[in-house]
């Protein structure tokens, strides 16, 4: 418990990215994010989510879920009775993340070390090239050709040309492709064969999460990694045998409290972890730095896609990521 009641405090704000950006189901220009905020009165603690209409979400709704729980805070609601008190998603995560730094400050250790993890080590993350035209896609190619890891969003129809294009314009960085539920069977058997001859890596959530059935019957010659099909731990049965890695994301498991119980799950049924983010600040990533150190690809770039960040912030050193200091987070 805390040592004087803690109270909530909830905020919104919206950060303009550096450029559109672009997947198959439409395009955004800004990172519309909510902060919640714990005070006890000593100690201090924050974390922020990303509310995403796939999921039903809204900046409006998911504020309007963090007030409605102010009371429970104050009369006591801490981390462990908050899994049960709101259901997985954004609003729980930006509660979640604020609980952990609040108690790592108050215990003057690292939430690393609360976790039972040893000390965080910097990870490279993959860069994200938005949806375009082949011609595009290759102009952001070029200018990031340096970068270990790309990931490109596709859509179906011209993909081959657009990964194709990339491939010539960035011959030393690896690849990862994500549909965002844009492809068909028909896209997948067609595709998947060719961009393994390109070296495509990871192909992530080809097929729509309620039609993924298909995928335990086709040849995977690029391992498959479940995004929107996979938001926690009750998910992971459904998805042996259709998908050979999983894409952990705060804002879908709700906080890092599930995360860590998703990634030691899905790790035991011999999935492949990827640790992803929706667009956010710095202060969206630092939680899943903790994830990231177990993880076989890291997904962290949304500070990167943003035209400023906050103050406080990541330390980026092109795409290897250092973790974060007390003062941003944990």
């Amino acid at each position: 418990m805390a040592p004087h009641p803690q109270r909530l405090s909830v905020s919104r704000r919206s950060w303009p990215l550096a450029q559109p950006f672009v997947i198959s189901r439409g395009s955004k220009t800004t990172a519309d994010v909510v902060v919640a905020e714990l005070h006890d009165g000593d100690s201090h603690g924050r974390g922020e989510c990303v509310p995403y209409s796939r999921y039903g979400e809204s900046v409006d709704g998911v504020v309007a879920a963090l007030e409605a729980m102010k009371g429970a805070v104050f009369s006591g609601l801490n981390r462990e009775t908050l899994q049960q008190a709101m259901p997985p998603g954004a609003a729980r995560n930006a509660l979640d993340a604020a609980f952990w730094d609040i108690e790592a400050k108050r215990a003057y250790c690292s939430a690393a070390e609360l976790a039972g993890l040893g000390p965080l080590k910097p990870v490279i993350t993959a860069y994200t090239l938005s949806l375009g035209t082949p011609e595009r896609m290759a102009a952001a190619a070029a200018a990031e050709c340096t970068r270990p890891l790309l990931k490109l969003k596709l859509t179906g129809e011209g993909d081959l040309e657009r990964v194709s294009a990339v491939r010539e314009n960035a011959p030393s960085s690896r690849l990862i492709v994500d549909a965002n539920e844009g492809w068909t069977v028909r896209h997948f058997t067609a595709l998947a064969p060719r961009l393994s001859e390109l070296g495509v890596e990871l192909i992530e959530q080809p097929l729509p999460a309620d039609d993924d059935a298909a995928l335990a019957d086709l040849p995977h010659p690029i391992p498959v990694c479940a995004d929107e099909s996979c938001r926690t731990a009750a998910d992971l049965d459904r998805l042996v045998g259709k998908y050979d890695a999983v894409n952990v994301k705060l804002d879908k498991t709700g906080g890092l409290t599930e995360a860590l119980v998703l990634l030691k799950a899905a790790q035991e049924r011999g999935f492949k972890i990827m640790v992803g983010c929706m667009i956010g600040t710095s202060l969206a990533m630092a939680p899943a730095l903790l994830l990231a150190q177990r993880a076989s690809i890291v997904d962290l770039d949304g500070p990167l896609l943003l035209a400023a960040d906050r103050n406080q912030k990541l330390r980026y050193d092109g795409s290897l990521i250092h973790p974060p200091e007390p003062e941003l987070w944990g």
